[in-house]
C-alpha cells in the first residue's frame, strides 16, 4: 500500500537529488529514507529511483508518481486543515428539523447562542412534525430533530407511528404542559383550573393530526367525545378561532408562548396533560463537535 509518508520522501529525494539531502530536509536519518523508499518501491512493484554516481533521479514510474504525489499531498493537507477546523468548531454545519412551536421558542435562543460562541458553524432549520422529523434524521436529511411525545392516556394504545428512540441519542429539553384556551367572557375565563370533562358540550378547535388524536383520547378518557368543529395545524389560527368565540382548545404552553393570544384566556386543565419535548440525533453524529455543541445550546435554551 502506498502511504502518504512514502510519497513525501520520494518527493524530497527527487527534489534534492540524494538520500542524504532528503534526510536533512525531512529531519530524519539517511537509513530511514532508504527504508521508506524500499517500502514504496515494493508497494509500487517497480523501481522508482536510479542512482548514477552521486545523483539519484526518478525512473519514468517515479516521475509519474511524483507528479500525482503533488496533488495527493496537497489534497491531504487541505483535508487535514478542514477536519481540524470542524473539530475546533471554526467551521461546519448543523441542520435542524423542528416542529413549529419549538421553532419559535427553543430554536431562536439556542441558535443565537451557538452563533455567538461559534460563528464559523452554519446552522439551518426546516420544519416538520414528528414522526416525519425523526424519519428525516434517520434518512440523513438533518443532524438534529426536535420531537415530542404525549404522555400515554390510561387504557389507550400508543400508535406505532409514534417515534421510537432505541437507536437514537435522546436529550430531554422540557416537559410541556398543555393548557386550556377559552374566549374572554367564557364562564371559565377567570378560573384557575378547569376539569376537561366540564368542557364536554363545547365546540372544539383541534391542531395537527397527532395532537387531534391525543385530544380525542384525553376527552374519551374523561367520558365524552369532543365535537371538533375546526382543525388546523396553524397555532395563530387556533387562537384566532378561540378568540372569536368559535370554540375552545387545548394547546401546549410552547404554542401559547409562540403566539399573541388576543381575546383568549389560558386556564390549567385537570387532569394534567403534558408532552415530552426532546432533541434527537444519531450516536455517531452526537460525537461531532458542532452537533454536540448545538445539543447543549438547545438544552440550555429553557434556562
Amino acid at each position: 500500500m502506498i502511504e502518504a509518508r512514502h510519497l513525501r520522501v520520494l518527493r524530497a529525494v527527487t527534489r534534492t537529488g540524494s538520500f542524504s539531502a532528503a534526510a536533512r530536509e525531512l529531519g530524519c536519518t539517511q537509513p530511514a529514507v532508504s527504508q521508506q523508499m524500499k517500502a514504496l518501491e515494493a508497494a509500487a512493484g517497480t523501481p522508482l529511483l536510479v542512482r548514477t554516481g552521486r545523483e539519484t533521479r526518478p525512473t519514468e514510474a517515479g516521475e509519474a508518481l511524483v507528479r500525482h504525489a503533488t496533488g495527493i499531498l496537497a489534497g491531504l493537507t487541505a483535508a487535514e486543515e478542514e477536519v481540524a477546523a470542524l473539530a475546533g468548531l471554526r467551521a461546519g454545519r448543523v441542520r435542524l428539523v423542528s416542529f413549529p412551536s419549538g421553532s419559535s421558542t427553543l430554536v431562536p435562543t439556542a441558535v443565537a447562542a451557538m452563533r455567538a460562541a461559534h460563528p464559523g458553524t452554519r446552522v439551518s432549520l426546516v420544519e416538520a412534525e414528528p414522526p416525519r422529523s425523526v424519519e428525516m434524521l434517520r434518512a440523513g436529511d438533518c443532524e438534529i430533530a426536535l420531537a415530542f411525545r404525549y404522555d400515554p392516556v390510561p387504557g389507550e394504545h400508543v400508535p406505532a407511528e409514534d417515534w421510537e428512540a432505541d437507536d437514537l441519542v435522546v436529550r430531554p429539553l422540557l416537559t410541556d404542559r398543555l393548557v386550556g384556551l377559552v374566549p374572554e367572557g367564557h364562564p371559565f375565563a377567570d378560573a384557575e383550573e378547569v376539569g376537561i370533562g366540564t368542557l364536554a358540550e363545547e365546540p372544539w378547535i383541534a391542531g395537527c393530526p397527532r395532537c387531534r388524536r391525543h385530544l380525542v383520547q384525553v376527552c374519551e378518557a374523561a367520558g365524552f367525545t369532543p365535537r371538533i368543529d375546526f382543525a388546523t395545524d396553524d397555532y395563530p389560527a387556533v387562537v384566532g378561532l378561540v378568540g372569536a368565540g368559535l370554540g375552545v382548545a387545548v394547546l401546549p404552553e410552547l404554542a401559547v408562548e409562540s403566539v399573541r393570544p388576543r381575546g383568549t384566556r389560558a386556564v390549567r386543565v385537570v387532569p394534567a396533560v403534558q408532552r415530552e419535548v426532546v432533541a434527537l440525533t444519531l450516536p455517531d453524529l452526537a460525537r461531532v463537535p458542532a452537533v454536540a455543541a448545538m445539543l447543549d445550546r438547545l438544552v440550555a435554551a429553557r434556562g
